[in-house]
């Protein structure tokens, strides 16, 4: 999975680079902001010089899942209010979908921690690469958005694999792209993340109620 961060934090740097952001400008959001699809977007909020309200909606939108992460994040492992601390921030899609396998029941706070730690230092290494190389990367070069879409889609699958018997995710998903095309175009991502974060929630809610199995 770190790896794989890699060719996405280089994606990351070179959009940058080619919208003629600073290359410094990638390092600081990986080890500020670090949020991955986030990021993306947020290379053309500042090219828009869009109002710090609007930032920080998109920023909620998109990255309010994380909360629903945290439900069963096994943050209760970790050790100590610094570590916490900087698990709770480095909760990244990624991060989630390792940390909560079931490869993962035995790992310790302090394995949790690492595997976090690598993720964000695969991610900042290869933006900050990316933007450095940027300049020998012809402007012609399109789709470099699409790495992190193709990250998920692997997610995806994996989680589809693990699913006994609830609404896939990748279905929720595609749902709320839908009703977010029908429902207000202009704004699709935004109100697509804000329906896929409103029925993760819905699901989880309903699983809980539901008998188990065993």
């Amino acid at each position: 999975m770190g790896l794989g961060l890699l060719p996405l934090g280089l994606a990351l740097g070179v959009l940058i680079t080619h919208a003629g952001l600073p290359w410094w400008f990638a390092s600081l959001s990986t080890a500020v902001v670090y949020a991955g699809s986030f990021e993306f977007l947020l290379v053309g909020l500042v090219l828009a010089a869009a109002p710090l309200a609007t930032v920080a909606l998109t920023a909620l939108l998109v990255n309010v899942r994380h909360v629903f992460y945290a439900l069963s994040f096994p943050l209760d492992r970790v050790r100590g209010r610094l570590a916490r601390g900087y698990s709770t921030f480095a909760l990244t899609d990624e991060a989630y979908a390792l940390a909560t396998g079931p490869q993962a029941r035995s790992w310790s706070g302090a394995r949790l921690l690492w595997l976090q730690l690598f993720m964000q230092v695969y991610w900042a290494g290869g933006a900050a690469v990316g933007a450095l190389l940027g300049s020998v990367v012809p402007d012609s070069v399109t789709g470099l958005g699409f790495a992190l879409t193709a990250l998920f889609t692997v997610l995806a699958l994996d989680a589809v694999k693990e699913q006994r018997g609830d609404l896939p995710t990748p279905v929720l998903a595609l749902l709320s792209a839908l009703a977010a095309r029908l429902v207000l175009p202009g704004q699709m991502l935004p109100l697509a993340f804000a329906l896929f974060t409103a029925a993760l929630l819905v699901r989880h809610l309903a699983t809980r109620r539901r008998p188990s199995d065993a």
